[in-house]
């Protein structure tokens, strides 16, 4: 029998904001179990990430300069994925193999850097894929993004995806070969729990998430006339912050008293604001696995939410939640009136809280990837 011995490994991801950090926390405790040393190079909002109570985990800090002028993006861009590469060399030797997580795809300097060090790459796909990015990004840029990432697939020894259906939307067809499947999420539900009984709440739709064009967000609030032409009594919250955010407000004080934009909500917020929601609206063009929504579902929350990423494999109409055809406005809202309305709501919600409670365990994480590492033998552990 092969006496196999825990690896360092180490982990790169693009200088993070805030709504990285509880993704990345959660990589770190997932990891952690069978790794003897765990070295992170990230930086932005990761200066939040808690290791004080594990010493084997070492975090790298890189600074990102940020501005609005695109000449200007790109040179900063290269300068902080050259600032990764210099300390990807530094402490090489301390790692076994290395796992790309937030914006992994793109990091084309970095990963050439591990590959002349000899070093194999596990590329965690994270987000939305480069087709559903295009009209944020432009053309000549989603075209440079689009070779990169082809790179970066290629060289990368495993590919991991929150879902099956994910291969279509990034195009890895070609790469099944080497793609692995493993949800990184899991629940606390000492936090996320039921708080309030669905039928008290008030009749309290909710988004909470990034306030960024592939979200969907801007068809949310063209729905929320359509629903208050059917449903007076309804009201409407916003949460997240993003590049729309200006709009958002400015939509907020046209609607003063029936819509109510409250700003960032810090992660240990969540279960507060989801249990005051009667519906929450995920009106994603694209996903990976939307973490808002299972911590919605462990509250006893509705969530409607459109057909992409790993929603399916979660959410099923009718049964633990609701799915819209698209989202369109008009789609949106008539769901909405339709979720709202549906006569066997407070079970939809024991539905889904008991598959989330089922699946979106720390330790069905914690065993999703050690199958997921066993692929890089003799590194893992089995003890």
């Amino acid at each position: 029998m092969i006496n196999k011995k825990k690896p360092n490994i180490g982990v790169v991801t693009w200088p993070i904001l805030e709504a990285g950090v509880v993704p990345l926390q959660q990589l770190i405790e997932i990891l952690y179990p069978f790794s003897n040393e765990l070295r992170i190079i990230t930086g932005g909002a990761a200066r939040d990430i808690s290791i004080e109570a594990k010493p084997e985990v070492h975090l790298y800090l890189i600074e990102q300069e940020s501005t609005a002028n695109t000449f200007v993006r790109i040179i900063n861009n290269v300068s902080t994925q050259l600032k990764i590469s210099w300390r990807l060399c530094g402490i090489a030797r301390h790692v076994d193999f290395w796992i790309f997580f937030f914006g992994g795809p793109v990091l084309l300097l970095p990963m050439l850097t591990v590959k002349i060090l000899r070093k194999d790459v596990v590329l965690a796909l994270t987000g939305s894929a480069p087709d559903e990015m295009r009209p944020q990004i432009g053309g000549l840029i989603s075209k440079v993004v689009g070779l990169v990432t082809k790179i970066n697939f290629s060289l990368s020894k495993r590919i991991v995806i929150y879902s099956g259906s994910l291969i279509k939307a990034w195009g890895l067809e070609k790469y099944e070969y080497k793609i692995s499947t493993a949800r990184r999420h899991f629940l606390d539900f000492d936090k996320f729990k039921m708080r309030k009984p669905l039928k008290e709440r008030a009749t309290l739709v909710g988004y909470i998430g990034r306030l960024s064009q592939e979200k969907g967000i801007l068809n949310f609030m063209e729905a929320i006339p359509k629903v208050m032409e059917m449903r007076d009594e309804a009201a409407f919250l916003i949460g997240g912050d993003g590049q729309l955010r200006s709009q958002i407000e400015e939509y907020a004080n046209k609607l003063n008293g029936k819509f109510k934009y409250v700003g960032w909500i810090p992660h240990g917020e969540l279960p507060h604001y989801l249990n005051e929601l009667k519906l929450l609206v995920v009106p994603s063009y694209t996903e990976s696995g939307p973490a808002i929504a299972f911590e919605a579902m462990a509250c006893g929350t509705p969530v409607l939410a459109t057909p992409v990423g790993s929603i399916p494999d979660v959410i099923r109409d009718g049964e633990t939640g609701f799915i819209m055809e698209n989202n369109s406005p008009e789609c949106i809202a008539q769901n909405i009136i339709r979720a709202l309305s549906h006569p066997n709501l407070e079970q939809i919600t024991r539905n889904a809280h008991s598959l989330v409670e089922k699946e979106f365990t720390y330790e069905a994480a914690v065993e999703r990837y050690r199958n997921l590492l066993n692929s890089l033998s003799p590194y893992i552990d089995q003890r």
